[in-house]
């Protein structure tokens, strides 16, 4: 039988012992069977018994296909799905050259652990190895950039590693997973027996452990004697839902917060106790902060360089704390003096819940009084309003008139001048932070609608970046996406000629970008999309106001100051409290 009744009647395969369908057919069900009703593509020929049965599932009314225009949009897309959702992202692509415009999306994934499924045509299993038209190994090429992958060789096989896959993307640190799927495998005739999820794992999978009392203890025990401790909270708060324990455990403690790229959001930057960002282009105040504390808590966050600066003297004066799930990322960095393994969601509740036990006395007061005094004398800097218009100026305008909208970028100065000056809650903030690639918002943004399409979503862009996936208007267009994407744009690689004038004598190789820009407005219109311009002052509060208020999606380029640095900035091999870009500290 083929598989073509309603939504409803396809839960019926279930209990049925024996349904022949294809490969392909079987498919489909397996991911509907995992709550998958969004899929972000990219068809070809090693895929097309695939993309049939797509077709199906659309007519069928329980799967909605976004067609992209460009497979590395396809996994950015999903990648932002997952996110701002916190489910699993699934994208489609071909053999050869489809799967690997794959791969830099699902490196980016993989850096940020975000759950993906990426499924992929492969040429018929008898072609395999032969050089064949549009044959690449991608399960080996993507080894390194993967939690697990999967050549699927036989058709009774793929409701069973559907189920795994979508075990292993979710649970524990997340990750991309890849399935490979040769042509005739989709083609193949069988008796279909669905596996449900959760109802199988892998050989030698393990979930991970509770975290242990003892660890929560010791942890306990250092925080309640500490008199300048930080929380450091990295992007496991954000994947394990943490939000409200780590605000409640902050304020038990009256502990000041400074969070990574990827930990924007896990804790209201309004607070009083938010330092905001640290590291490379982070707050003064943070790297300050972290430089002088006695306790630094790190909550799923893996001491990344651009955190650390010189490693050897990141915290130099503190005890560590080390709430981790992945096992790999304890002492690989930082040798800590107490290791909390497991959820950090569960540690953390299990931390706060110890702590109701015992009198709680904070003893912060000076600590905090001295954050105060740095937050009073190294600021982020505002900019006068005199002259061009400074792109700081841009997302500060921003904050005010779009206050809880999901906000995507792309990577580069702008990048960091949102992540200093916008304020997101959790899951708002979505930003290619380990890999950092460039082209990596927009498509984002377009995950993010489809998944939540009554909220406010926006890119901020650089003017280099927007180039690397500008096709993906065309997909917006065709969708009725309604993005707004912003361009800081400074005619340059912004970050690239920063360092070019910092550290390489203002050898300008290679980046500046004014030639060969396009008329980004004209661009935006002959896909149907309307654009805006702006260039002077007076025009940045009402025609951002314009594009913001509507209806559809709008591309708004803002011509900026060529020349603006982002600071401030830790310079290669300095330490934290070694910035440059802010005033001199006073004796």
């Amino acid at each position: 039988m083929t598989l073509t009744s309603p939504p409803n009647q396809i839960g019926d395969l279930g209990s049925q012992t024996k349904n022949e369908i294809s490969g392909a057919d079987a498919l489909m069900d397996s991911l509907r069977r995992h709550g998958v009703d969004t899929i972000f593509g990219y068809p070809g020929g090693a895929i097309l018994p695939i993309y049939d049965a797509v077709f199906k599932a659309e007519q069928e009314g329980w799967l909605k296909h976004i067609l992209v225009r460009h497979e590395q949009g396809g996994t950015h897309a999903a990648d932002g799905f997952a996110r701002a959702t916190g489910k699993v992202g699934v994208c489609f692509g071909t053999s050869g050259p489809g799967a690997t415009n794959l791969v830099t999306g699902i490196a980016t994934a993989q850096m940020d652990s975000v759950p993906l499924v990426v499924i992929t045509g492969q040429v018929p299993r008898p072609a395999i190895g032969t050089d064949a038209f549009q044959e690449t190994d991608i399960f080996g090429i993507t080894l390194p950039i993967v939690k697990h992958s999967w050549v699927v060789r036989d058709s009774s096989e793929i409701a069973r590693v559907v189920a795994q896959a979508f075990l292993i993307a979710s649970s524990g640190r997340p990750g991309p997973v890849l399935i490979d799927i040769p042509k005739d495998v989709g083609q193949e005739m069988f008796n279909y027996i669905p596996v449900e999820p959760g109802s199988i794992k892998p050989p030698g999978f393990e979930l991970p452990f509770a975290p242990e009392h003892k660890a929560i203890s010791a942890a306990l025990d250092l925080i309640e004697n500490a008199e300048q401790p930080l929380l450091y909270v990295g992007g496991g708060v954000i994947s394990s839902g943490a939000h409200e324990t780590l605000a409640a455990i902050a304020n038990r403690f009256q502990i000041p917060v400074t969070t990574t790229l990827m930990g924007k959001g896990a804790f209201d930057e309004r607070e009083p106790l938010s330092v905001g960002m640290l590291g490379m282009h982070g707050t003064a105040y943070a790297n300050f902060a972290v430089t002088e504390c006695d306790l630094l808590i790190a909550i799923g966050a893996r001491f990344d360089d651009r955190v650390t600066g010189k490693l050897d003297t990141f915290a130099p004066k503190a005890k560590v704390i080390h709430f981790e799930i992945d096992p790999a990322e304890i002492n690989k960095n930082r040798i800590v003096e107490v290791s909390v393994l497991g959820d950090v969601g569960i540690s953390l509740v299990k931390l706060l819940d110890l702590s109701n036990q015992r009198k709680i006395n904070p003893r912060t007061t000076n600590w905090l009084n001295k954050i105060n005094n740095w937050k009073n004398n190294f600021p982020l800097i505002i900019p006068p309003k005199e002259g061009e218009i400074y792109p700081q100026e841009v997302l500060i305008a921003l904050r005010e008139l779009a206050q809880d909208a999901f906000i995507t970028t792309d990577v580069g100065q702008h990048q960091m001048w949102a992540a200093q000056y916008l304020l997101n809650g959790p899951r708002q903030w979505i930003s290619s932070a380990g890999l950092g690639t460039m082209g990596f918002g927009m498509p984002a943004a377009m995950g993010v609608k489809v998944a939540l399409p009554k909220e406010q979503v926006i890119c901020i862009a650089g003017d280099a970046s927007i180039l690397m996936n500008i096709q993906e208007l065309g997909t917006i267009a065709q969708y009725k996406l309604n993005i707004k994407v912003i361009i800081i744009n400074n005619h340059w690689q912004g970050m690239v000629r920063q360092w070019q004038e910092s550290f390489y004598d203002e050898r300008y190789s290679a980046s500046n970008m004014s030639f060969g820009e396009p008329d980004f407005i004209s661009l935006s219109k002959a896909f149907g999309i309307e654009g805006i311009v702006i260039s002077e002052r007076d025009q940045l509060i009402p025609k951002l106001q314009e594009a913001l208020a509507s209806e559809g999606p709008v591309l708004v380029n803002v011509n900026v100051r060529k020349g603006e640095n982002c600071y401030p900035m830790v310079p290669p091999g300095k330490s934290n409290a070694q910035m440059v870009g802010i005033p001199e500290m006073k004796k």
